[in-house]
């Protein structure tokens, strides 16, 4: 019997009320919107053949809610919350305008450094050094747990666009909503071969 690669299905949540609004959304929450739920039905469409074994879900309403529709196709799938897939905490940026976050500095800079875990965190947030490490203890134990088969990943925007980077050298563009982004684990480590 040939055993299958481990792919991760990297699933960024559908648009919200504040996506729409252009505020910063971290540990704030808020709806998926019409356009974001009809977003995720297409994702869910488009992943309904997929085997998955398991599904991995940051516990934000928004994910939860993406998360949701997608395994509307996939009955015997449980879903499991992971505090550890949580997008960036943002402190005082939270929910506010992401043109305030940007005129902070260098943007490009800033999220080097977070996602390099060097970035001391904006005031009230969180170091991105331990976030960068909350991120890869995730993925560490979703990987031990699967060496082999399809995998479920619903999570954010810069949480997926970290561990891309990190793990499989990203350099693409950040991710849209309900986007999906397939890695693949080879002898060599990750390849991307399906966005």
């Amino acid at each position: 019997m040939t055993s299958t690669p481990l792919r991760l299905h990297l699933v960024r949540h559908g648009q919200t009320l504040l996506n729409s609004r252009d505020r910063v959304q971290g540990w704030d929450d808020s709806a998926l919107t019409e356009a974001g739920i009809e977003g995720v039905r297409a994702t869910a469409e488009r992943l309904r053949d997929v085997e998955f074994q398991a599904a991995y879900v940051s516990p934000s309403g928004r994910t939860v809610a993406t998360a949701e529709q997608i395994l509307e196709h996939h009955p015997l799938v449980r879903m499991t919350l992971d505090e550890r897939l949580k997008e960036l905490h943002f402190g005082e940026f939270e929910s506010r305008p992401n043109a305030d976050l940007l005129a902070v500095g260098d943007v490009r800079e800033i999220f080097t450094g977070i996602v390099g875990g060097t970035f001391a965190g904006f005031t009230g947030g969180e170091h991105a050094r331990d976030y960068v490490e909350r991120i890869e203890a995730a993925f560490d134990d979703i990987v031990a747990a699967h060496p082999e088969g399809d995998v479920l990943v619903v999570s954010h925007g810069v949480t997926l666009f970290t561990y891309l980077t990190r793990a499989a050298a990203y350099g693409g563009a950040p991710l849209e909503n309900a986007s999906v982004t397939v890695l693949e684990r080879g002898p060599d480590g990750w390849v991307q071969f399906a966005e």
